[in-house]
């Protein structure tokens, strides 16, 4: 394994998906999609200068590309060629059950002369659910979907308790469906902790989102 890329949201997922795969003698770089301004992630809206630290704290560089929904695999492919031509051959993503992605994925390494891992494919989602807990990370519920996952649960980090509400509710309890989102924190791929601070709350496209800053 030359080098590995791993598609990087920021959530617990793609954390647990890099912490499978990687080892620290084997370079590694984080990919991820940005809103057209640049300034936040696509998936979470997870601030820029956040995602940075996270990398900063996990000692791995990341490189971003900013993109419309409709430019979206477009830009992808660009940043997964980039990653290839500098010799990370393989990638790394953290879905679970949707197989619409995972074929996408493994088109998308493919078109780019990588190769594609799904280190966590058709793990049972609440046994998954419980592993991020129980190897240390700490997952912050960053977005949740309105009239869905209990509004309360924004801002709380995974924990049994957690876990626990979400299945209470008929919520995934790794959020599979895009039921709610999540920012990693602190775990076995991080160097140091990340220190955010929790800001405003605000409901877009059926979502509720938590606006997190470094603090």
């Amino acid at each position: 394994m030359a080098g590995i890329y791993c598609s990087w949201s920021g959530g617990k997922d793609c954390a647990a998906a890099l912490h499978e795969t990687w080892r620290r003698d084997v370079p590694a770089v984080l990919l991820t999609m940005l809103t057209e301004d640049g300034e936040r992630s696509r998936s979470h809206g997870l601030r820029r200068e956040v995602l940075v630290r996270q990398a900063e704290a996990i000692d791995v560089p990341v490189r971003f590309a900013a993109s419309t929904w409709g430019g979206y695999a477009e830009s992808l492919l660009s940043l997964v060629r980039g990653a290839a031509e500098d010799g990370f051959t393989t990638g790394v993503f953290g879905d679970l059950d949707v197989e619409g992605h995972r074929e996408w994925q493994e088109r998308l390494a493919r078109e780019a002369g990588t190769t594609a891992v799904l280190p966590l494919w058709k793990r049972n989602t609440t046994r998954h659910a419980r592993s991020v807990v129980e190897q240390g990370f700490r997952a912050m519920i960053v977005a949740v979907k309105d009239k869905m996952v209990p509004l309360h649960l924004l801002g709380r980090v995974m924990d049994e308790e957690v876990v626990g509400e979400l299945r209470a509710a008929g919520v995934d309890p790794s959020g599979e469906y895009g039921e709610f989102h999540t920012v990693v924190v602190d775990g076995p791929i991080f160097e140091r902790p990340l220190v955010l601070e929790q800001g405003e709350r605000t409901l877009r496209s059926g979502m509720w989102f938590l606006d997190v800053r470094v603090g």
